[in-house]
């Protein structure tokens, strides 16, 4: 499966999905949309107006969903 996060420094929300992304042994790629112009675009393409981002090959959802990663 592949896992793309979506997040902002300092978001205490990111660092939450990460943190339990990475307990849950889930590799991701993490894009932070305040320096990469495409994946603002991309995040916003979405639908979603604040971070996180997650977007797995079945789903997207925004903030940390705790019942989602698991």
């Amino acid at each position: 499966m592949t896992v793309k996060i979506y997040t902002t420094p300092g978001c205490p929300q990111c660092r939450a999905t990460k943190r339990r992304l990475d307990a849950r042994g889930v590799a991701y790629i993490e894009y932070d949309v305040s320096t990469d112009p495409w994946a603002d675009i991309e995040a916003g393409n979405l639908g979603y107006k604040s971070t996180p981002v997650v977007v797995t090959d079945t789903t997207s959802w925004s903030g940390y969903r705790p019942d989602l990663i698991d």
